[in-house]
């Protein structure tokens, strides 16, 4: 048995973390530069994925 201890953040809470618009995390969710999950009909992003996704973009601009 495993334990996922993964923060699962919602659309609002990226919004906040990156300083964008909700259309904009959508459509980075969308081109899958930012990973999710479905949990029902709730989109969750987990946290990791949000540190990945500023590392990479960090990584990009250097």
């Amino acid at each position: 048995m495993t334990t996922v201890t993964a923060e699962l953040l919602t659309v609002p809470e990226v919004m906040t973390r990156l300083r964008l618009g909700r259309s904009t995390v959508y459509d980075l969710i969308r081109s899958r530069r930012l990973t999710s999950i479905t949990v029902g009909r709730s989109r969750r992003i987990p946290a990791d994925a949000v540190r990945d996704f500023i590392a990479h973009e960090i990584e990009e601009a250097a």
